[in-house]
């Protein structure tokens, strides 16, 4: 069995649209793209560190495939290179070597080092690659893959980094349709520039209950008539 993990950079009102640069995805007019860049220190370093340690394959949709595909196999990761950044390299090794699980309508044109399409039933390839034994599948970005495999429940664990901004609008890491359950926090930190890192895991259904008075007083009743 492997674990689905989604990884994102999440502003405070959950959207996740272009946290790397302005020209990363401007669809819909979206004009804060790079929000992230600001509020980078050494603790989120280590947080994406810690993220990249274990062994896994990427999991992506096909916009957030192209950002990527145009960035990493392009980076310098030679020390004497203009522009070279250890961490940055290390990442770039990293994601040019593993396998990338594409969802895309046009698998001839994954001309990034392994990469492979996950075919027309999304979910139910991922639902089966969960069943393999195998490395950690790792979802980055792709907003709507992820919606898709948070409404169809295969999502294990939500490793976040909340970011002290509001964007107002964008694409969100969470939809309506996302299935319900209850989340364990895990472990977080908070950075020096107030970013919040946390990992959750699924810990089974919605728990609930009730503050109400045992005995509901007579506007109570009428308030209940009005929103039936």
């Amino acid at each position: 069995m492997r674990k689905l993990i989604t990884a994102a950079f999440v502003s405070l009102d959950g959207v996740m649209q272009a946290p790397g640069g302005p020209e990363e995805d401007t669809a819909g007019g979206f004009a804060f793209g790079g929000w992230t860049a600001p509020h980078f220190d050494e603790t989120l370093g280590e947080a994406m560190g810690e993220m990249f340690a274990q062994p896994f394959d990427l999991v992506l949709g096909r916009r957030t495939y192209d950002i990527f595909a145009a960035h990493w196999p392009h980076y310098p990761t030679d020390p004497a290179a203009p522009g070279y950044d250890p961490g940055e390299a290390h990442i770039a090794q990293v994601f040019n070597g593993v396998t990338k699980h594409v969802a895309t309508h046009r698998p001839d044109s994954l001309t990034w080092a392994n990469s492979q399409s996950l075919g027309d039933d999304i979910v139910a390839t991922v639902r089966a690659l969960k069943q393999q034994d195998g490395p950690l599948l790792l979802t980055q970005g792709s907003s709507e893959l992820v919606q898709a495999l948070a409404a169809a429940d295969l999502i294990d664990e939500y490793r976040l980094l909340i970011f002290p901004v509001l964007l107002g609008r964008g694409k969100r890491l969470f939809a309506d349709r996302a299935a319900p359950g209850a989340m364990t926090l895990v472990k977080s930190t908070v950075s020096s520039s107030g970013v919040i890192a946390a990992t959750y895991v699924r810990a089974g259904g919605v728990q609930t209950g009730s503050f109400a008075l045992e005995k509901p007083s007579e506007a109570e009743i009428e308030r209940r008539k009005t929103q039936a």
